[in-house]
């Protein structure tokens, strides 16, 4: 494959068929299958030239996807400026999907399904109606999870006043009528959080991951391992994992084998136009574990045939590596260097740094 073929079919990093692809939504496993959705504009390799679907596809193995049908298509009285971004969870061997309903303001609403495949709207949306006293408008993303037998809602917002980032927790029995309970973490000088996910991890604690908006500069995602109690989370352990250039709004699931997989969405907004058609797709799932007090993420098993020592377009320097890009800047790595993966795939690749404490996913 020519890698500067933007347009080219890739191997390995699900990419839709045709049509705008951003934010992973819904990562799950259910019924034999891992299941993936996604932010989509089916007509339109722009976004915002129609409301955002969820795009659906599925895989047993993340090395053969099956492209199908569109999950959540916009259009009722609560969700008509699009169906944003979102969760998926497995209650009682039916699937549900959480999502930000969008009109004029931003509500949690709910599709269920039996096989996976076609999907109801819940006939009482939206199950949260609108945001307490302690978020803002900038109200999105739900994140529901089952931590020690009790579901939970985490929902990424503001507060205009205060200036702060923050999550906000919600729980249930049912999963369709929601207790508000309160900040479950907070980041200061903050517009705003996006993109939450969280997960049972290794020794009773709990691993979350948040993209975080700040006032004055860029946004950046985060991993944390941590204690979760009374509602509130505790990070012990902190990182910035993937450095970029091209990556964000990572969501990360626990899977049937006990594992935590993350997957992003490569390679960004900024290159909307870039080429003839949307050149968005995702990562390769990484497992993420605490290894001797780090947070490292790390290929999963299934593709660690498809790792290689080395690539043509990363150079290896004193000090690090350089990836060359075409056109543009490079992306480059000073530090320690004991171990070096890396996955290519035509246009993309994924590098991983000493068993995957740091990785840099870039577009060629």
């Amino acid at each position: 494959m020519n890698p500067n073929d933007y347009t080219a079919e890739l191997k390995y990093h699900f990419r839709t068929k045709k049509g705008w692809i951003n934010d992973p939504n819904g990562l799950v496993y259910f019924k034999g299958y891992y299941h993936i959705f996604y932010q989509h504009a089916p007509d339109h390799e722009i976004p915002w030239k129609q409301p955002m679907h969820w795009g659906h596809a599925r895989t047993k193995d993340f090395l053969e996807w099956e492209e199908l049908p569109i999950a959540l298509t916009p259009g009722d009285k609560y969700d008509g400026g699009g169906c944003w971004s979102g969760t998926a969870i497995v209650k009682d061997d039916k699937l549900y999907l959480f999502y930000a309903a969008i009109t004029a303001v931003s509500t949690v609403a709910v599709a269920v399904s039996d096989d996976g495949i076609h999907f109801e709207k819940y006939s009482q949306n939206p199950v949260i109606d609108r945001y307490p006293s302690d978020g803002g408008p900038d109200f999105r993303d739900p994140a529901v999870c089952c931590i020690g037998g009790e579901y939970y809602c985490i929902v990424a917002s503001g507060n205009p006043e205060k200036k702060s980032g923050n999550l906000l927790l919600y729980k249930s029995e049912s999963l369709l009528d929601w207790e508000y309970i309160g900040i479950m973490r907070e980041w200061e000088s903050c517009k705003y959080t996006e993109c939450p996910s969280f997960a049972d991890a290794e020794n009773g604690k709990c691993m979350l991951a948040v993209s975080v908006c700040p006032l004055e500069s860029e946004h950046y995602f985060q991993l944390m391992y941590g204690s979760f109690k009374d509602g509130r989370f505790s990070a012990e352990v902190v990182s910035e994992i993937d450095k970029g250039p091209d990556q964000y709004a990572g969501q990360m699931f626990r899977d049937h084998l006990g594992r935590n997989l993350l997957i992003t969405w490569i390679p960004g907004w900024k290159y909307a136009g870039f080429a003839e058609r949307n050149i968005g797709c995702m990562s390769v799932p990484r497992e993420i574990r605490l290894n001797d007090g780090k947070i490292t993420a790390f290929p999963i098993k299934e593709l660690h045939h498809l790792l290689k020592d080395s690539d043509p377009a990363v150079k290896r320097t004193e000090n690090g590596f350089v990836i060359k890009r075409d056109g543009r800047e490079s992306v480059v790595y000073n530090g320690e260097l004991n171990d070096l993966k890396i996955i290519r795939d035509g246009c993309i690749i994924e590098v991983f740094v000493n068993g995957g404490e740091s990785v840099y996913s870039a577009l060629l």
